[in-house]
């Protein structure tokens, strides 16, 4: 009796418990899971519902002030004075005062730590000149990224009728974003900061996502919370070069909608692995260039073609096709020429740029003399 006793406790304590797909986020009103780099699904719960998602807004409202940095039209040292609209914004903020002068990176770090309401105004009115003209932008990224389940009234995330998005629409909208820009994601992994440091109004910054404290490979993205949303979390993590996205929507608790999120992510990264068909640096063709001082150029991938799969498949044969692009002479090494794609079933699985592995320049006259003399003592014409 005592040995079965043992063998039972033994069985509890050490072997792994396995979380059903159908039986995740179950307190959660909708939710996703993908995969970040081919935007995969492994797990959807009314993916489409439309609901309102709070401050998770704000990631479009990033995508937004990242285009603009990365664009040069503003810089992260550049000071941004504090309208009375922005500091009397409600809800979360960073207590920014009318009349504050403060960086960029500062806001960008309010918002992307505390999901500060007051920090997202104050950048949207820097960049489109009012909060109305910014959330019309936000509401042409959507359309463009050709989502049909979101609107926005404001850039905050605060309740307002006719605000509201979906599970499926928010977890493309953070792959567009940490894919794009993964700037961000230095800011939303700090778990802890400080603004105007070395004055009397030292502000610290605690980040509300606290996945990134507590989980394996997390390092954002946006958390939310409001009477009508109740509790979001859009999550990203990664683990043996695998990103994964896990949306989560509709809690009635933080702590709850934390654990079902992690289980969320767990699910994933015990079901999705990665499978390498061709490594980076593969030569997977060779081709005749006329009037290049290397007539044969071998081309190769630029990084690994590889396939996500579930634990459920295994394709064990691809197809594969690579298509070259125009180019002109000179040609630089690493100069991207072309793609190759992955097929299985005549479906595309993967895609991969390749480039030279060496500069290609035109041949002198001298040489394509020589070469064409050679050529016809040969017999070549």
């Amino acid at each position: 009796m005592k040995k079965l006793l043992f063998i039972i406790v033994l069985f509890v304590f050490v072997c792994p418990v396995f979380v059903y797909a159908e039986e995740l986020i179950p307190n959660a009103s909708s939710g996703i899971l993908i995969e970040a780099n081919t935007g995969k699904i492994f797990f959807e719960k009314d993916k489409d519902k439309e609901v309102s998602i709070a401050s998770m807004t704000k990631m479009v409202a990033q995508i937004l002030i990242f285009e603009a940095l990365d664009e040069g039209r503003i810089k992260l040292d550049d000071i941004v004075t504090v309208s009375r609209n922005a500091a009397d914004m409600g809800g979360s903020q960073i207590y920014i005062s009318e009349g504050e002068q403060i960086s960029v990176e500062d806001l960008i770090k309010g918002i992307s730590i505390a999901s500060g309401n007051d920090a997202t105004v104050a950048m949207a009115e820097y960049i489109s000149g009012s909060e109305e003209k910014f959330v019309k932008k936000m509401n042409d990224k959507v359309h463009e990224l050709g989502l049909k389940h979101t609107s926005f009234k404001n850039c905050t995330g605060l309740d307002e009728e006719g605000h509201y998005s979906s599970a499926y629409d928010m977890a493309m909208i953070a792959r567009y974003l940490i894919t794009n820009y993964p700037d961000v994601l230095k800011y939303s992994s700090i778990y802890e900061d400080y603004l105007r440091e070395g004055t009397e109004d030292k502000f610290w910054l605690v980040n509300t996502n606290k996945l990134i404290r507590f989980y394996e490979g997390a390092d954002g993205l946006k958390t939310g919370h409001t009477d009508d949303a109740g509790y979001c979390l859009a999550a990203t993590a990664v683990r043996n070069d695998i990103r994964i996205i896990g949306i989560v929507l509709g809690e009635n608790d933080s702590k709850v909608r934390n654990k079902e999120t992690m289980e969320l992510l767990d699910y994933g990264f015990s079901n999705i692995r990665k499978k390498i068909l061709k490594k980076k640096g593969s030569v997977v063709k060779k081709i005749k260039i006329d009037k290049a001082d290397n007539e044969i150029v071998q081309i190769a991938l630029k990084n690994d073609l590889s396939v996500i799969l579930d634990s459920s498949n295994d394709f064990d044969k691809y197809d594969y096709d690579i298509e070259l692009y125009d180019y002109k002479l000179p040609i630089k090494k690493n100069e991207i020429i072309g793609r190759i794609k992955a097929f299985n079933n005549s479906s595309v699985v993967s895609d991969a740029e390749l480039v030279v592995l060496e500069d290609v320049n035109k041949i002198s006259f001298s040489k394509l003399f020589i070469k064409t003399l050679i050529d016809m003592i040969v017999g070549v014409y």
